[in-house]
């Protein structure tokens, strides 16, 4: 499964949308972001900032997190 890879330049309304299983990342790093309305257009980048962040050790974690659940996924494809 080739999933897109997360960047400091999308919008946290983007990458809730596209990959919802991510958001407790968010919430670790305490950004409450889920609900917020400024979300939709706010990039991850942005908001890193503002929550006094390092934006690339968020990407990391969110991409990682992706890597996981992706992995996952194949291995219980080629169980079945």
């Amino acid at each position: 499964m080739n999933q897109k890879k997360i960047t400091k330049d999308m919008t946290f309304g983007e990458v809730l949308k596209d990959h919802p299983q991510v958001a407790h990342i968010f919430l670790k790093y305490g950004m409450h972001c889920i609900g917020c309305h400024i979300a939709v257009s706010e990039t991850l980048e942005q908001g890193a900032a503002a929550h006094g962040v390092d934006a690339d050790e968020l990407v990391d974690d969110l991409n990682s997190q992706l890597a996981e659940a992706s992995s996952q996924e194949e291995e219980k494809k080629s169980q079945d």
